[in-house]
């Protein structure tokens, strides 16, 4: 202790020499510092509203509000280590420094989160509340992701090993993520939805054999009102790994009628009937009319194919639509004394 002291007394001048710069050079750093960071906010701060961006408005508020810090605590750090101090207080200099700079970084990226994150659930507060407080309930989980991350980067930096410690886990890691596959699983599958929607709540949508609307998207199961009446309750992860069909987003369903007539029908009748359909559908409502043609043989028919579009996506509307170009089909060629064909037979019986 007493070397340490005589030591001391003999640099003392040269280290207050050292000490007086550093504090010159770090209160010449914070105006530099400051004069810097008022510049550059300034700029995008301007740049962000001349392009009405919201986001990058509030973006550049609160990288003005941690940029000093952040900057001013690893100018601390580097001018401090030109000072011949002892080593143990150099080393205290420097764990103070990777903590706070660590902490500042740890809430710049809260804050951009949580903006982020109101962001993107403000698109639903009016469509989607559901989705919109879903979104929202996010934040505390990635919250718990930032820390947790900026505790195993100074540990490391302190000289702990990390993956001593992350071996140590490890068994009783694999057996919880044996156990929690599925569920974590459906919980991914859970965020691409949200983030991805291929569907959203009301939605009516195929699943394989399965059509019905979209009642609630949960962390694991998303539950379906099935046409028949039941309710359907299939996990995330057959969701995202199906090939779903989302009938609320088709502008337009087209439909494919057939029909066929009698063979007895007279060629020159045979002919009008594309243009006789085509009539009896001209102001059918939500009903665009697009082709009629004579398709083929049957067996005891001849057929035709109507093509015709229905302007909804309304299950209800699509229906109604389809019984009123039946009925006009029908009473058109009820006009024209056309016939319906149906299974029959003829048997030819030779006598001799």
């Amino acid at each position: 202790m007493l070397d340490f002291f005589i030591n001391l007394s003999e640099k003392l001048p040269s280290l207050v020499k050292d000490i007086i710069i550093s504090i010159f050079l770090l209160v010449l750093g914070y105006f530099f510092l400051r004069v810097a960071k008022n510049i550059v906010v300034r700029q995008l701060k301007k740049i962000s509203k001349d392009n009405q961006n919201l986001l990058a408005y509030k973006i550049t508020n609160i990288l003005a509000k941690h940029f000093l810090p952040i900057t001013y605590f690893g100018l601390f750090y580097l001018t401090i280590k030109e000072i011949q101090l002892h080593r143990s207080i150099l080393g205290a200099v420097k764990t103070f420094s990777i903590i706070a700079t660590t902490f500042c970084v740890g809430r710049l990226l809260v804050d951009i989160s949580k903006i982020l994150i109101e962001y993107y659930g403000q698109k639903y507060h009016d469509s989607n509340k559901e989705i919109e407080r879903k979104i929202n309930a996010l934040f505390p989980a990635l919250r718990v992701v930032i820390w947790t991350l900026a505790t195993i980067f100074i540990l490391s930096n302190l000289g702990f090993d990390i993956g001593a410690i992350v071996a140590g886990l490890g068994i009783g890691g694999v057996a919880l993520a044996l156990a929690s596959q599925g569920i974590l699983q459906d919980l991914f599958s859970y965020f691409a939805i949200l983030f991805d929607r291929p569907f959203e709540i009301s939605d009516l949508v195929a699943i394989d054999d399965y059509i019905g609307y979209v009642e609630h998207i949960g962390i694991k199961t998303t539950r379906i009102k099935a046409l028949t009446g039941e309710q359907l309750i299939l996990a995330n992860t057959d969701l995202t790994n199906s090939r779903l069909r989302n009938f609320k987003r088709m502008q337009r369903r087209q439909v494919i009628l057939k029909i066929g007539v009698v063979y007895e029908t007279e060629n020159a009748v045979l002919e009008t009937i594309p243009d006789i359909i085509k009539e009896a559908l001209i102001g059918i409502k939500n009903v665009t009319f697009d082709i009629a043609f004579f398709s083929g043989f049957g067996n005891f028919s001849l057929n035709f194919d109507i093509i015709y579009y229905v302007h909804s996506n309304e299950l209800y509307i699509s229906r109604m639509a389809q019984n009123e170009v039946n009925f006009a089909i029908k009473k058109a060629f009820y006009h024209h004394k056309i016939i319906f064909a149906y299974p029959t037979q003829t048997l030819y019986v030779n006598n001799n």
